[in-house]
C-alpha cells in the first residue's frame, strides 16, 4: 500500500475529516495519514484504542515514536497520559494497550537502524525556552540529533511564525489553529512539507500548540522490510 507516498510534495490532512479503519486487532482502528508497506510498514497514523484493548506482544525492528493525544496509553514499561512522548528505538519490543482507552499519533520505521536511544517524557513537564529570533515562539524540544529535530511549539496569539523546513517537516496540530499557505489547520490537522519549502504560518486568536518534526524527510525512502 502507498498514500502520500511522495515526499516532495506538500500534503495535508485533517484528521476529523478521515473514517477511522479497523486494524487487525480487536478495538483498536486507525487514520493513515502516509504509508509506504502493508501490516509492516513505513507509516505515519493516529490510532485509537477501544478501552480494554492491546496489541499483541512485539518488537519494533524498525523503531516507533509517538505522543498521546487523548486518554492513557499503557505498556510494560508504565502508564503514559495525554502530552506523553515516547521514542521506541530499533528492536526494541512491548505489550501496548489502553484500559481506559487512548489516541496516539504513531510513526513507525523511520528511524536510524543503528539508534538505540529510548525516550519517555512529558511535554508540559520539560519546560520551553523563548526563540530569539522568533517573537511569540516558545519550544521544548523533545529530541535532536544530526538527522532530526523533534520539538513542541507554542505560538502566541497572533504570531507570525517562519518554521525551519530543512530536510522537510510535518507539523501536528495538538491545540489551537493556525492559517497557512491559504489553509486553515485545526486540532489534529497534519501537514508534510518537503526539503526547502518556505513555510509561514500565521496563529489563530487563541494561539496555537503544534508538535514539529523536521530533517527527517532526507533520509525518506521506501524501506527494505521484512517482518
Amino acid at each position: 500500500m502507498e498514500l502520500n507516498a511522495d515526499f516532495s510534495q506538500r500534503v495535508l490532512m485533517h484528521s476529523d475529516e478521515l473514517d477511522w479503519v479497523d486494524s487487525p486487532m480487536k478495538g483498536v482502528q486507525r487514520k493513515m495519514l502516509d504509508r509506504i508497506g502493508d501490516e509492516v510498514a513505513r507509516a505515519t497514523t493516529i490510532v485509537r484504542y477501544a478501552p480494554d484493548s492491546h496489541f499483541s506482544p512485539h518488537v519494533h525492528t524498525g523503531g516507533e515514536e509517538f505522543i498521546v493525544l487523548e486518554g492513557v496509553f499503557q505498556d510494560e514499561h508504565g502508564d503514559f497520559p495525554v502530552g506523553s512522548y515516547v521514542r521506541n528505538p530499533p528492536e526494541s519490543s512491548h505489550t501496548p494497550g489502553s484500559k481506559p482507552g487512548c489516541v496516539i499519533f504513531v510513526k513507525l520505521w523511520q528511524f536510524d537502524l543503528a539508534d538505540r536511544t529510548q525516550i519517555r517524557t512529558v511535554v508540559d513537564k520539560l519546560g520551553s525556552v523563548n526563540e530569539q529570533r522568533r517573537q511569540g515562539v516558545h519550544v521544548s524540544t523533545l529530541y535532536d540529533d544530526e538527522r532530526e529535530n523533534v520539538r513542541v511549539e507554542k505560538w502566541e496569539a497572533g504570531a507570525n511564525v517562519s518554521i525551519f523546513t530543512d530536510g522537510g517537516a510535518e507539523l501536528l496540530v495538538l491545540e489551537g489553529e493556525f492559517e497557512e499557505g491559504g489553509d486553515h489547520f485545526r486540532q489534529h490537522s497534519w501537514l508534510r512539507v518537503p526539503d526547502g519549502y518556505s513555510m509561514q504560518a500565521m496563529s489563530g486568536k487563541d494561539g496555537a500548540k503544534v508538535w514539529i518534526k523536521s530533517g527527517h524527510l532526507r533520509f525518506a525512502s521506501a524501506p527494505q522490510i521484512s517482518s
